[in-house]
């Protein structure tokens, strides 16, 4: 497979680079573009879920954007080292009914030598919302 880049060891603006960079990428909703950032052998834990593989995290996203409408996510550089980054993140969405969610989170990724995000160990809490109370339009 080709390097993803930017490659670790990360600086402050390449680690800032690869946050913007998984940002717009889920905020393309688009599993198999999504999924392509990740090993074939990604670990992950969403929440209660516990994934392996990219075909698992493919599936996992399907599923997660097939029921939280109109998904529009933030995310924000916490702490880096030579391969890893630590992500602080809101979104929003809203559920079949109308209801809109601000969800909000930290993810601690982990890179492999070619930019791949091997591992991602996410934390996530929702807070029902109005749709007054949006931030994100």
């Amino acid at each position: 497979m080709e390097p993803r880049y930017p490659l670790p060891p990360f600086t402050q603006e390449t680690a800032a680079q690869k946050v913007q960079a998984a940002e717009n990428a889920w905020n393309t909703k688009d599993p198999e573009k999504v999924c392509m950032a990740y090993t074939a052998d990604t670990e992950w834990r969403n929440r209660d879920e516990f994934l392996n593989g990219r075909e698992e995290v493919k599936l996992f996203l399907q599923r997660k954007w097939a029921k939280e409408h109109e998904y529009r996510l933030k995310k924000e550089l916490w702490a880096y080292t030579d391969n890893r980054i630590a992500v602080r993140f809101e979104y929003e969405w809203h559920d079949d009914s109308g209801q809109w969610y601000r969800s909000y989170g930290n993810e601690n990724w982990e890179f492999d030598a070619q930019g791949y995000m091997a591992k991602r160990f996410a934390s996530i809490n929702d807070v029902a919302i109005s749709e007054s109370e949006r931030k994100f339009r």
